[in-house]
């Protein structure tokens, strides 16, 4: 019973100031978009993509950052070659994201707005659980921040679709059905995208980089020296 109690704690100390860094991030975008600021810091438009200042920049960063942390810790891969492994899971799980995002428009599933939400969520949250068996303590730790993070921008996001606030919180996409109310726009556009989509891409992103960083740093360590054969 410890023992899980122990390594709670362990992870609520790890992403406590991360997700302290990202909410004030988010509430900058949001005073930014509701000031109108300059687009390329505050793309207010549907999905807000490519804004400078957004919490998606801080996946890599932080994935590096619990990845050193918990291999300081003896919680990391055994090795270098381990570490690759966990990188090449992460990348595989990306590879499968842009598979199937490109073979959705050869199917029928796009051409429905429901369908094709639901499509894309289970695509990508599919391709962040093939990253775990490569490192599931980075994968818990950036599973807890990715929630920590989400959250706070999910109970934004109904605000803004209450309000109208104009902002990439509540813009909508273009083939969104005519007539939904302020609940079923919010689960649709809100909600689960953020739990489940945005959660997904910051545990795939933070488990390439954070894995990246890992083998980066043991080779410049020279802690996986190649062994030469004797003579």
């Amino acid at each position: 019973m410890n023992a899980p109690s122990a390594a709670y704690l362990e992870t609520k100390e790890l992403i406590v100031l991360p997700a302290l860094i990202t909410l004030a991030v988010t509430a900058a975008r949001l005073a930014g978009e509701l000031l109108h600021g300059p687009k390329i810091l505050f793309n207010s438009e549907a999905g807000g993509l490519w804004a400078i200042v957004g919490i998606i920049w801080l996946a890599p960063i932080f994935g590096v950052y619990f990845a050193l942390k918990l291999a300081a810790h003896g919680q990391g891969p055994q090795s270098g070659l381990r570490g690759m492994a966990a990188a090449g899971l992460a990348l595989f799980g990306m590879v499968l994201v842009v598979f199937f995002s490109h073979a959705a428009s050869r199917m029928q599933v796009q051409q429905s707005f429901r369908g094709r939400l639901i499509y894309i969520w289970v695509v990508v949250a599919a391709a962040a659980l093939v990253t775990f068996p490569g490192w599931p303590a980075l994968f818990r730790t950036l599973a807890a921040y990715a929630y920590a993070a989400r959250v706070p921008v999910a109970i934004i996001t109904f605000f803004a679709f209450w309000q109208d606030w104009g902002t990439h919180y509540d813009a909508t996409p273009p083939d969104m059905p005519e007539g939904l109310g302020l609940l079923a726009k919010y689960l649709w556009l809100g909600f689960f995208p953020q739990l489940i989509f945005w959660v997904s891409l910051t545990i795939l992103a933070g488990m390439f980089f954070g894995s990246l960083g890992f083998v980066f740093v043991r080779l410049v360590h020279h802690k996986d020296p190649i062994e030469q054969p004797s003579v």
